[in-house]
This record gives structure tokens, C-alpha cells and sequence, in this order.
């Protein structure tokens, strides 16, 4: 199966291509690049002038509900939305029913994707038992078994003694620790950032504190036993600034923020929105402010989703009770273009790399991220110029949950490629 690309501007950091070629691709996998490729026999091709052609976006944090809330999302669901968002793999986290703590859900999410995903699936496994908190899950077994990295996602390891003894287990088995950054001792009532808004909605707040004392102290650790550390949704002055220093004096440090982060403030809970409720939850502007600062300088090393799917009753509890999250994954890349590149707070080249190229180095993924030949020929084509209004009733996704519906946004992925079968065009499924 052969398929020739043609015309798109590449942008592919790791190879340092920035200019028009054209991309080969045989049997799904990067034969050639180059300036010019004649058409041969058999050959699906693709116009892309005056197209952005780049490695598949990766997005790190995601969660599938796949096994035990396929009400909320399935394998199937979330690889299509995904897709249909320019996203050619998604990294599921492991607070799924049951908990991703041993090879047995490991292997189901595996097989399943294998069985009925369209885009990339790779699980995480958990970091300790049930995520806990208390005690070490079999992680030889849950590597053997298809994870590519551990987590708590969706609590953070409260014991210092804990996480130390993490980094140095892990060691043996080279598995990247993605550390969900909350000391839980602030409180489990919160809704929302504590500030003025909080005070003036009456809602108890969750102060950034809760996120910063959690960074310094993995910091410290990290330093500590060299083992190297991921904090994901990073949301806050101090966590920016802190990673932004431990990189400077050599500590193996990345992090990555998502879309929310750097369009919504706290403000946006006003009115008791539930589409703006999450966790960490939103910060006002001066926070939103260093959050651009530290994609714009390098501090921050990926844009994830924390795609999270909840059935809409699930949101319309009182604001207190109802779900943190939102869904994603098919906005990620128009809103980042849209609100970074446009703007000129980023590249287009510094967004592949945000979205592609780090995101694969982070997570050890040496086929995906780059367009070099003999690489998987996953591949993100991106028309900046074409607009479009978020319509969330034409999400692939089961969740609806976004605050984004209605939103004007400017550069839109127009097809996704995977393994050198195309599964999206034009925001349609053709799979």
C-alpha cells in the first residue's frame, strides 16, 4: 500500500525540516522524502499545498473508561474522536473500573485497542496498587504486559517515603513516572481555584499550593536518586517556576499543560458552569499568563488533553458534587493553534514538537514523533487557515462535556494518518 503526499509544508523538528517536500509512504511506514517524488502505479496521493504536514500528535493524558465506564467512553469512541481531532495516538491513564494495577487490564486495553481502535493506543499502569498510595503495584508485570509508563493519575502519591522508593525501583525497568501533582492534605471539599472568585461564588477553593508543594517535593527527589519525572497538567506560577529552575541546575524534569490552561481563567466557573469545574481546577489570568510564558520559553514540554468523558447528568449535579473534566481531544489542536501560534506566543514547529516530537521522546516511543524513513508513517496534516465553530453535537466522543461549544477557532487538522491508512478527513471519519 502506497501513499504520496504532496506539496505540504513538513514540519518535523527532530529531522530539522521546515519547507515544502512531499512524503512517501509504503506499507506503513516513511520511505521518502524529498523535494519533488514522482507519482507511481497504485499510489494514493494526497494535495496538501498550503498544508502544515506533520508527525502524528501524541496525546499523553487521556482517559479511555475503558474497561468499567463504557457508558461514559469506549476504545472504540475515544480512538474515533481522537482521530477526527487530528490525534494519531492517545496514552490512556489507569484510573479505569477496575484499576489499571496489573497485567490483566493492561492487556484488555491492549487488545481491545488492537481489536477496535483506528489511532495508537498505549495504556499506563498504575503506580501503586489500586492508586492507593500505599504500596508498589507489580510493575515488571504490568510492563511485560503493554505499559509504557506508571501513574496515580487522578491522585497523587501523598508519601514521600513512597515516591522515592518508586524512582529507585523503577530503575530496573525504565519506565517513565507521570506524576499527578496534588497534596491532598488541602482539603477534598474544594470546587474550584481558592481567590476572590471562589469568595464571591461561595464555593470552598483548592489554593495552587496543592499542586507547587507536590512539584518541589518531587524536584528534590528527582535530584535525589536521578531518576527522572513527568508532571502532568502542570497549572501554576510556582510549578512553572520550579520546573523552569530544576531544568536549569540539570534535574531530569518534564512537564506538559493542557488547552484549558492556557484559554480559560477562573472566571469561567462563574455562573456555576459545570463545563469549567476540573481538576487542577482553572487559576486567574496571572497564572494563564506564566502558563503561556513556559510553552513559549520551552519550559513546558507538552500540550495533553486530560481528555475525561462524563455523561452530562454526571455535570449537572450541584457544582460542589458534579464530575471534574472535560473532553478534548478534537479541539486540542484548534485551539492551540488558534491561541498560540496565531498569536504568535509560539511557532507552528514549536507546536509539533509540543504535540509530536516531545511527547514520543518522553514516553520512549522511537517510531513515532519524527517523519524519518523507516519511521511509522503516523502523520497530522494541519490547514491553518480554515475555520470553523466548535458544534460539540458532532464530537465522535460520547462526552459532551466541553466548555468550548460555540467557539470560533482557526487552523483545523483536516486529515489523520496512521500506520499510512488515512481514518480522518476533512473531520469525518473514513474508516
Amino acid at each position: 500500500m502506497k501513499l504520496l503526499i504532496k506539496n505540504g509544508t513538513v514540519i518535523d523538528p527532530k529531522n530539522k525540516i521546515n519547507s515544502k517536500k512531499d512524503v512517501l509512504i509504503v506499507n506503513g511506514k516513511i520511505e521518502k522524502i524529498a523535494n519533488k517524488i514522482t507519482t507511481e502505479k497504485d499510489t494514493e496521493v494526497i494535495d496538501a499545498n498550503g498544508l502544515i504536514v506533520a508527525p502524528g500528535f501524541i496525546d499523553m493524558h487521556v482517559h479511555l473508561r475503558e474497561p468499567g465506564r463504557e457508558d461514559k467512553e469506549t476504545i472504540a469512541t475515544a480512538t474515533r474522536s481522537a482521530a477526527r481531532g487530528g490525534l494519531t495516538t492517545i496514552v490512556g491513564m489507569p484510573n479505569t473500573t477496575p484499576n489499571a494495577d496489573d497485567q490483566t487490564v493492561i492487556g484488555y486495553v491492549v487488545s481491545m485497542a488492537a481489536k477496535e481502535g483506528i489511532v495508537n493506543v498505549y495504556p499506563v499502569g498504575s503506580l501503586t496498587k489500586k492508586s492507593e498510595g500505599k504500596e508498589l503495584a507489580q510493575i515488571g508485570d504490568l510492563k511485560r504486559a503493554g505499559a509504557i509508563a506508571v501513574s496515580d493519575d487522578g491522585r497523587g502519591v501523598q508519601s514521600a517515603a513512597l515516591m522515592k522508593k518508586a524512582m529507585e525501583y523503577l530503575k530496573k525497568f525504565d519506565l517513565p513516572i507521570i506524576s499527578h501533582s496534588e497534596d491532598e492534605h488541602f482539603g477534598e471539599d474544594w470546587a474550584m481555584h481558592e481567590g476572590i472568585v471562589s469568595t464571591k461564588l461561595g464555593l470552598a477553593g483548592k489554593p495552587p499550593a496543592a499542586e507547587d508543594v507536590i512539584i518541589a517535593r518531587d524536584i528534590v527527589l528527582s535530584q535525589a536518586t536521578g531518576y527522572p519525572i513527568h508532571f502532568t497538567h502542570i497549572n501554576s506560577i510556582g510549578s512553572v517556576e520550579m520546573i523552569r529552575d530544576a531544568k536549569k541546575r540539570g534535574i531530569k524534569v518534564t512537564c506538559d499543560t493542557c488547552p484549558h490552561y492556557f484559554t480559560l481563567t477562573d472566571e469561567a466557573v462563574i455562573g456555576y458552569n459545570p463545563m469549567a469545574k476540573m481538576n487542577p481546577p482553572l487559576r486567574p489570568k496571572e497564572h494563564l499568563d506564566e502558563i503561556k510564558k513556559g510553552l513559549k520559553d520551552g519550559t513546558i514540554d507538552a500540550i495533553s488533553t486530560d481528555h475525561a468523558p462524563h455523561l452530562l447528568v454526571e455535570k449537572y449535579y450541584e457544582f460542589d458534587d458534579c464530575e471534574n473534566g472535560i473532553v478534548g481531544f478534537e479541539t486540542s489542536i484548534a485551539l492551540t493553534m488558534t491561541h498560540l501560534v496565531h498569536k504568535k506566543i509560539i511557532s507552528t514547529e514549536q507546536m509539533v514538537m509540543l504535540m509530536s516530537t516531545n511527547p514520543a521522546d518522553i514516553l520512549k516511543l522511537k517510531n513515532k514523533g519524527h517523519l524519518s524513513v523507516g519511521a511509522d508513517a503516523d502523520i497530522t496534516i494541519i490547514d491553518s487557515d480554515k475555520e470553523e465553530v466548535i458544534d460539540k453535537a458532532l464530537f465522535e466522543s460520547k462526552g459532551k462535556n466541553t466548555p468550548f461549544d460555540g467557539w470560533a477557532l482557526k487552523g483545523i487538522p483536516v486529515y489523520t494518518i496512521v500506520c499510512g491508512k488515512v481514518v480522518m478527513k476533512d473531520r469525518k471519519i473514513v474508516v
